[in-house]
């Protein structure tokens, strides 16, 4: 018996250093390193020309036991609809849509003719979390979870005791990550601890000008940071050099970077809004707050350095956590899932 061959559609970096590597990436890679023969698409930087991209490599793709093709909201949904029609077409044995991104639990609502037509076609339908698998299964889906997975050994783990006001933030400057709820948090730390200061990472999606105006309005520009997209390498010295990592989001599923940050010992001060309450547990790996509320994010924080010994648990437990979304326990679910779906194939 032989190996499944497995091919992955989405959006994918490559060899880019101005956007991280996407779920998709990172399981072709790791189902690469045990043995499966691994096919994707695609790594094209223009829209137009990536779905072209998508649909040759569909085409073309020979002997593709099963397609794994990552589901997102808005635009995005149609490489979902288009992958999973041709997959079909073409012969592909089976095809599975894994849903990323918050806003699928409200984009689905709004376009449920289309989006039942697409997850008509699933042989495995997956989510992360069970925050947007209940959002399906309340339409009579069968959607298992399986996480967001992490190659745990690229992040170096620093054991912490005593937090530093150096803050994190790490997204992208949009309404959805809320930028600017980060800003006022920090100039309300800063009032108690003056050395306080913060560096928010991330490519321009419409905010970094008005996050900047923000930050200058209330006195604290000084004490920020904007390096832009931060690389591997730079991420990982971001990781070294904060202790809290602030996650303000209005909208969010199972976030990966908040999963980076606490492999790397960072406590999470993060938003409880979306599939968040069900990754991370208040006082155990993180502090949950309100979303758009500067007060409680700040309140959070300074509890974090004021209170060595709960920091150092809480920091103790954020790796806990991330060590659950580590490679040998997410295929351990994968393999289950695809012993299920192609039982007539052999599983590393």
């Amino acid at each position: 018996m032989r190996q499944p061959v497995l091919g992955f559609i989405g959006i994918h970096a490559g060899k880019r250093t101005d956007q991280p590597i996407s779920q998709n990436e990172t399981l072709a890679l790791l189902f690469e390193s045990v043995g499966y023969r691994v096919v994707g698409a695609s790594a094209v930087r223009h829209p137009a020309l990536r779905t072209l991209h998508q649909i040759v490599s569909l085409l073309r793709w020979r002997k593709v036991d099963a397609v794994v093709i990552a589901v997102f909201s808005g635009r995005s949904f149609w490489i979902a609809d288009f992958a999973s029609f041709l997959a079909k077409r073409v012969g592909h044995s089976k095809v599975i849509l894994f849903m990323h991104g918050g806003n699928l639990g409200v984009f689905g609502p709004e376009h449920r003719a289309w989006v039942s037509r697409v997850y008509d076609r699933a042989d495995l339908l997956l989510a992360p979390s069970d925050f947007l698998a209940d959002a399906f299964r309340a339409w009579g889906y069968d959607v298992h979870v399986i996480p967001n997975v992490l190659s745990i050994q690229s992040y170096r783990y620093q054991p912490r005791t005593v937090a530093r006001p150096n803050l994190l933030w790490m997204r992208t400057f949009h309404e959805h990550y809320d930028p600017l709820v980060a800003v006022e948090a920090l100039a309300r730390v800063a009032e108690v601890h003056p050395d306080a200061t913060m560096t928010m990472g991330g490519a321009d999606h419409g905010l970094l000008e008005a996050t900047k105006a923000r930050a200058a309005e209330l006195g604290v520009a000084d004490r920020i940071r904007f390096p832009g997209y931060l690389t591997p390498e730079t991420k990982a010295q971001a990781f070294a050099d904060h202790d809290v990592f602030l996650n303000t989001n209005i909208v969010d599923n199972m976030p990966v970077s908040v999963l980076e940050a606490a492999a790397s010992g960072l406590v999470p001060v993060a938003t409880a809004v979306g599939g968040i309450p069900a990754l991370l547990t208040d006082g155990v790996d993180s502090r949950l707050v309100p979303a758009g509320d500067a007060e409680a994010i700040a309140t959070a924080v300074l509890g974090l350095l004021e209170d060595p010994d709960a920091f150092a648990a809480l920091s103790r437990g954020a790796r806990e956590l991330a060590l659950r979304s580590g490679w040998p326990a997410v295929y351990a679910r994968w393999r289950e899932e695809l012993h299920e779906l192609l039982p007539h194939l052999a599983m590393a």
